[in-house]
This record gives C-alpha cells, structure tokens and sequence, in this order.
C-alpha cells in the first residue's frame, strides 16, 4: 500500500510563493509588453498621420509633432501608464487606444458588481486598488453605477407574455436620504409563476406607500406590457386594503387569496398576551383543515369561543374569509405555498441582506438600480430551478 506523506505548513507556503512569484511575474511581463506595443503604436500611427518621416519637409503641412503626455489605463493586470505621441494641433489620437479604454469593462464590471453587493462606495475604491494598483474614487464608483439606469428602464418595458397562473403581489420599505433627512420609501413587486413551475420577478415600483393608486399604476404596466389574466388564477397578496381595491379595477375576474401569515400577525397583536397562545391555536386550526367545509366548521367555532372577548379582530377575520380561504379551490399539494406571500418574501430577504451594509440610500434612482440588480440575478438563477410542486405532474 502506497504511503501517503503529510505536508508540511512550510511546504504549502513554499508552494504558495512560488505561484504567487511565477503569476506575478506573468501579469507584470504581460503587462510590460502591453505597454511597450501600444507606446509604439502611437507613434507609427502619430507618423501615419502627418504623412512625414522625423526630417521630412513639405512646403503645406496640417500638423507638427509636439512630443508624448501620459495617461494611466486600468486593465485586469493592473495600473498602465503610457507615453502616448501627440500633436501640436490636438487632432491626433492613435485609433489603438479609442478601443482601449481609461478603465477596462472588466474592471468596470467589478466595481459596479462589488457595490451591487452591499460594499459602500468608499469600500469598493480600496478593494479595485488592491487589484489594479488604482485607488477609485466614490465619485467613479456612482458614476459607474449609473449605467444601470438604461438597463431599469429596459426591464421595466420588456414585454410580458400572457402565461402567469399565479401572481404574488406585495411590497418592501427601504431607507432613501433625502433633503429633509431619511425617510422610507416602498417599494410595489410583483412575482409570477408558469403552469410549469417557472418563476420571474415580473415588476417593481417605488412609492410613497401602499395605496390603491400605487397598486393601480404597477397592476396597470403589467396589463399593459402583456399581462392580461387570460390564464391567471389566483392573485396572492397581504391583505393590504389599497392593494385590494386596485385589484377589483384591474383584475377583478381573478381569484384572490389572502396572506394567512400577515392575518395571524394581525390577530395575535389584537388579544391580550394570556390569550395568545390559544387564539394562535385556534386560528391555525382554520387554514389547516382538510377541507374548504372543516375550515369554515373550524372558523364556527373560533367565532364562538372568541366573540365575546375580542368581537372586533372576528369580525374582521369573518370579513376577510372569502379571500382567507380561496386556496381551497386548488389542488391539495398547493395549499401551503398558495395561502401566504412566502415566496415573494423570500426575495424580499435577498434585498434586505444586499442593501443592510448600505444603511439608506442617496437617492430614489439608486434604489431603482439596487433593486433591478437583485432581481435581476435573482431571475437568472431561476432559470433553471422551477418549483416542482407548481407542475401539473406534482
């Protein structure tokens, strides 16, 4: 049998060094030989230009030479600073560097990914200048992830074909500087999902709350970028009054279901703690029977042992019933992802997480383009992962 001998730490450090010396070697070579073909370049391209060699005279000539000035580039294998040829009437620029960028699209992609990732502006410099050898400014970094703005209005106006079977609606607060101090800022999302368990996050939009114009203006854009319920059974949102109004405007022929976790928290925080435990119970006993008919048996039975004390929050679950208990009229291995707003919240999560580090925002436009990177990962992921349990085959 073959021995295997350890290695030691001293080993794996010498090991280390050694790629790190043959690398480092590499990308500075690379980088010397980028340097010394494109100074080169300038030159032959500054002569081209001129149309005369070094002591060459012409009785008309447009332009003289007016010797070098530097200029740095930031590229994967780091900071290039290049001699670059000029001429006395400035309307020379060698072709070869128009393509080759002050800062690499790379390296562009990394600070604009690194800030997407929750790194603040300031973070991000120190973090490129380790790699490129070039501090980057906050200033740049803003600058950089500007250029999402075009991608946020194109995914705001895709098109949406009309395949959706169930739509999850509902909203997240975020933290915006403003003039007057911090203030919170809503933001609407709409969540869709295929008869073949496909998912996408269809829509968002920032608002000052979540009243009926706002879901108005986002059930709107839906319907009008293709949305138009044709095959869309149930809508599932979080009860909020405003959200329900817009839909009776927009969709008023489609099934509508009622966060049943947003509901318990409203019925826990209307009973008095000594009760809590009991009403929780009971509640919990509605929306898991095995039946639309056991349900409403099980709701009997709430009201009777609950009216006298707390009339109020039964009468709002009595009102709120219907939309409570629409989940029923769908397959039984949909029941527990139908009856709540789980899904959407989830990616709520993934927002949370990303922007935290941040603190607030500068500005409504930088939410815009947090919120479109996110969702838009999030969407590319979900490419290949469907929920199975929304397959006709489950």
């Amino acid at each position: 049998m073959r021995r295997v001998v350890p290695i030691s730490e001293q080993f794996q450090h010498f090991v280390e060094d050694v790629k790190e010396t043959f690398w480092g070697d590499l990308y500075g070579r690379t980088r010397a030989a980028w340097k010394e073909f494109l100074q080169r370049e300038s030159e032959r391209e500054r002569d081209r230009f001129l149309g005369l060699g070094w002591y060459d005279r012409a009785e008309s000539r447009h332009d003289w030479r007016n010797g070098f000035y530097e200029r740095d580039f930031v590229t994967r294998f780091g900071t290039i600073r290049l001699r670059i040829a000029r001429t006395r009437g400035k309307k020379f620029l060698p072709k070869g560097l128009e393509n080759f960028q002050r800062r690499a699209d790379d390296v562009s992609l990394l600070i604009r990914e690194a800030f997407l990732r929750g790194i603040s502006t300031r973070q991000v410099g120190k973090i490129i200048a380790i790699i490129t050898g070039e501090p980057v400014s906050a200033q740049t970094v803003s600058k950089l992830t500007k250029s999402l703005d075009g991608l946020v209005r194109k995914f705001r106006q895709a098109p949406l074909k009309d395949e959706w079977h169930r739509l999850f609606l509902d909203g997240v607060s975020l933290r915006v500087r403003r003039p007057g101090g911090r203030k919170r800022v809503q933001m609407l999302v709409a969540y869709g999902v295929r008869l073949d368990g496909s998912r996408q996050l269809l829509a968002f939009v920032r608002s000052q709350g979540e009243s009926q114009a706002a879901w108005e203006g986002l059930l709107q854009d839906l319907y009008r970028r293709g949305l138009t319920a044709d095959n869309l059974q149930l809508i599932v949102t979080d009860g909020c009054p405003g959200l329900a109004a817009a839909l009776a405007v927009v969709y008023p022929h489609v099934e509508h279901q009622r966060c049943w976790l947003h509901k318990m928290r409203n019925i826990v925080n209307a009973v008095r703690r000594v009760d809590r435990n009991r009403v929780t119970e009971d509640a919990r006993a509605i929306y898991q029977a095995d039946s639309r008919a056991e349900a409403m048996a099980a709701f009997r039975y709430f009201k009777k042992t609950w009216e006298p004390l707390y009339s109020k929050m039964v009468q709002s679950l009595e009102n709120d019933l219907a939309e409570l208990l629409a989940f029923f009229r769908f397959p039984r291995h949909l029941w527990k992802k139908l009856r709540t707003t789980n899904l959407i919240e989830r990616s709520f999560v993934e927002v949370r997480r990303r922007t935290r580090p941040m603190v607030c925002f500068v500005n409504v436009n930088s939410v815009d383009r947090i919120i479109f990177s996110i969702f838009n990962r999030c969407n590319r992921e979900w490419q290949n992962q469907t929920l199975r349990i929304f397959t006709q085959a489950a």
